[in-house]
């Protein structure tokens, strides 16, 4: 009797196109974080590597259509961004759980709560790991209560890729501040994060699996060049980074376990899931700080921070998705033996 080949799973891929942005209205500021044709291909290849059958979906209104559609696929491979609100990166999470549909990467309170960067500090604080002070302005007239440190440093409260990031975020007196979050205010039209400025050397890391499982992959040292427009990692520094940063693996010494282990508590804190990216900095006596975490990790194969951590580790952009689409599957599969058990 001939055996038919077993069905091979079909992942349906999420995410926003920054061409079609561009085409709509949009500024470069705006996609900043939006995904070029060329990371979606490299996405969609390496998804079929690994043995899957690939369905374009497009972005998270597409997706709407689709499912209202009826359209149902094995796993969701989500990268959307989402375009306003300190929610946006939560919408299609929240749709697909709506639909019961398995997906990539953390579910969508994570995503809401870190991105808004002080709800992120304050979870990871009651961890009781360490994160510069700092204060939220709602609103001008709350800068008259700030009681920090200065340097204090300043930006937009949920915004990614260093947005509203300029030579003007590091600030040194109170009537600076004032004019800082002011411009933030009116430009951004949301809560503009102050903390107390961390002087030392910065560093992001790398995490790959879920809950116990999660590990650290790699860490980057990241070292802005003495040409860049500000030496703080900010908008312009991000969108040339090949021009004005220099990406470091970090050595596995004392200093090196101690930012890896920062950054592994606070993703297990924040309750990541699949993969993510923890930015840590030092401060001025040369400890370990979290700055904020992302779960949505950006994955350009040769632009990404993600993937170049990979590369540093000694794993192929190919191998990092696959182990991607283990973690997020094994969930899959967790959760469809539990619903057999109920039945």
């Amino acid at each position: 009797m001939k055996v038919s080949a077993p069905k091979r799973l079909v992942v349906g891929l999420v995410y926003d196109l920054r061409k079609d942005y561009l085409a709509a209205g949009f500024s470069e500021e705006q996609v900043a974080e939006f995904d070029a044709e060329e990371t979606i291909a490299a996405l969609e290849k390496a998804i079929c590597a690994a043995g899957y059958v690939v369905e374009r979906i497009g972005n998270g209104r597409e997706l709407c259509r689709r499912l209202g559609s009826g359209d149902r696929w094995d796993l969701v491979f989500n990268i959307a961004e989402g375009v306003k609100g300190r929610s946006r990166e939560a919408q299609v999470p929240a749709l697909l759980e709506m639909f019961e549909i398995p997906y990539v990467f953390s579910d969508p309170l994570v995503c809401a709560v870190s991105l808004d960067k002080a709800t992120a500090k304050r979870l990871v604080g009651a961890a009781g790991l360490p994160t510069a002070r700092f204060c939220v302005i709602e609103h001008e007239r709350d800068v008259a209560g700030v009681n920090l440190g200065f340097p204090l440093f300043a930006k937009p409260i949920a915004e990614g890729t260093g947005k509203g990031v300029d030579h003007r975020s590091r600030i040194m007196s109170q009537a600076q501040l004032r004019q800082v979050c002011r411009r933030l205010l009116r430009r951004y039209a949301q809560p503009v994060l102050v903390e107390e400025y961390l002087p030392g050397r910065e560093f992001t890391t790398g995490i790959l699996g879920t809950g116990r499982a999660a590990r650290v992959l790699g860490t980057m040292e990241v070292i802005v060049k003495e040409n860049a427009p500000t030496q703080d990692y900010s908008f312009e520094v991000k969108e040339h980074c090949e021009r004005f940063v220099d990406y470091l693996p970090m050595k596995r010494d004392r200093l090196g376990r101690e930012v890896e282990n920062l950054a592994l508590a606070a993703y297990r804190a924040m309750e990541c899931r699949d993969a993510g990216r923890v930015d840590i900095r030092l401060d001025r006596r040369g400890q370990p700080v979290f700055m904020e975490i992302n779960p949505l990790p950006g994955l350009n194969p040769g632009h990404s921070d993600l993937p170049m951590i990979a590369a540093q580790a000694g794993l192929t952009y190919e191998e990092l998705i696959a182990a991607i689409l283990r973690s997020a599957l094994a969930r899959r599969t967790k959760a469809h033996n539990g619903r057999e058990k109920r039945a």
